[in-house]
């Protein structure tokens, strides 16, 4: 079993940054892709950012060039860095592993954080 736990939210007004982080913890042999979802009142949950083990990334076009997901595989943890914030950014922030597994031999797994609120303020 994989536990992750997000931190880093909060409220911000427009312009302003925040960081996320997601660290991934218990029975873990290899994660494959790491990233964020997030999902705003009345909507569905969209792909934000996500970064696989090789360092390969890919972003929502809505927050390129001010959103950079990072990750440190050591420490199974990512991390958003979110700058020019607008309100439109406003949701709970998703954090995933994805082909998590506890050993070299497991099926691959998908987990999922319990969100953490990013309110942007105009």
């Amino acid at each position: 079993q994989v536990q992750l736990v997000e931190s880093g939210g909060g409220l911000v007004q427009a312009g302003g940054s925040l960081r996320l982080s997601c660290a991934a913890s218990g029975n873990i042999f290899s994660i494959n892709a790491m990233g964020w979802y997030r999902q705003a009142p009345g909507k569905e949950r969209e792909l934000v950012a996500r970064v696989t083990s090789g360092g390969s990334t890919n972003y929502a076009d809505s927050v390129k060039d001010r959103f950079t997901i990072s990750r440190d595989n050591a420490k199974n943890t990512v991390y958003l860095q979110m700058n020019s914030l607008k309100p439109e950014d406003t949701a709970v922030y998703y954090c995933y592993a994805a082909g998590a597994r506890a050993t070299i031999s497991s099926l691959p797994r998908t987990y999922w954080g319990q969100g953490t609120q990013v309110t942007v303020s105009s």
